[in-house]
């Protein structure tokens, strides 16, 4: 297989500057679906991330416990009740990206979550499934891929848990003959100290040129998954944005490395329209 390097050439051809005559309307909604009681602060990172991001609207499907911190960290973030399915399902059908998995849990609840979220998606749509939806795929018999363009995140144990494939196995060419076998429209953004991009029926992958140890803390996956959300909703579903997306998180994170021992993810969110102004520029 051939290795393509995710740079800051490729970022700069995705990250334009936006036009005069646009609206919120025009970059996007993402919803996320994620953070029960125990892991509410992933969803509230991941959906601040979009937001900082760039996505023109986000909502924060969570549990009710989560809506004061979220709103005090970040008000531009629309919340509900991920139990209140009627009023899920209406936000699934209206959103560009739909996000599901950050602090979600693995309970049966979360389960129910996660199978609702999934049959009501639309083929128009993007979905991105992380963390907590991933282990609860992994555990299905036989997985039912929504018929959407799919963003799949994994760490590498939640995909040893996904492809059966041990941590020390998991070397480029056998990612690539697992993601074969799934559906065509699909990217795997394969977490690691330097993560990786592959496609299925792909003779070559992306290998991301940025990051730094001082991300090692939990949220940084939570945060990198509100940034590619945000990308897919205001640039489009493609392996170049979704690159720009990995390449912006972490080329944030390294110029935070050059004050700080470590990069914490909400540090990260807070510099990343910053960053995104500078890609822009020519």
């Amino acid at each position: 297989m051939q290795k393509r390097l995710i740079t800051e050439q490729l970022a700069r051809r995705v990250v334009r500057p936006r036009a005069r005559d646009t609206y919120k309307g025009s970059f996007g909604h993402v919803l996320v679906v994620g953070g029960n009681d125990q892991y509410g602060g992933a969803g509230i990172m991941s959906a601040g991330a979009a937001v900082h991001a760039g996505a023109g609207l986000v909502t924060l499907a969570t549990r009710p416990v989560n809506f004061t911190p979220l709103h005090t960290r970040y008000p531009e973030v629309m919340a509900i009740d991920y139990t209140d399915h009627k009023m899920l399902a209406e936000l699934i059908t209206g959103a560009t990206v739909v996000v599901i998995g950050p602090g979600l849990g693995t309970d049966q609840e979360s389960a129910e979550t996660l199978e609702f979220t999934l049959t009501h998606v639309t083929d128009q749509q993007t979905v991105v499934i992380d963390g907590s939806a991933l282990t609860l795929l992994a555990a299905e018999k036989k997985i039912e891929w929504p018929a959407s363009h799919i963003i799949l995140t994994p760490h590498e144990m939640e995909f040893a848990r996904l492809s059966k494939l041990k941590i020390a196995a998991q070397t480029p060419e056998a990612i690539q003959s697992y993601m074969n076998t799934l559906p065509t429209g699909t990217i795997l953004v394969h977490k690691s100290a330097r993560t990786t991009l592959y496609t299925p029926g792909s003779q070559d992958y992306w290998q991301n040129t940025t990051g730094n140890p001082g991300q090692a803390t939990g949220g940084t996956g939570d945060t990198l998954t509100g940034i590619i959300a945000a990308f897919a909703a205001q640039f489009g579903w493609s392996e170049e944005a979704i690159a720009a997306a990995v390449f912006t998180h972490s080329a944030v994170a390294d110029q935070l490395a050059e004050t700080e021992y470590v990069t914490l993810p909400t540090m990260v969110i807070d510099h990343v329209s910053a960053y995104m102004r500078q890609l822009s520029r020519p």
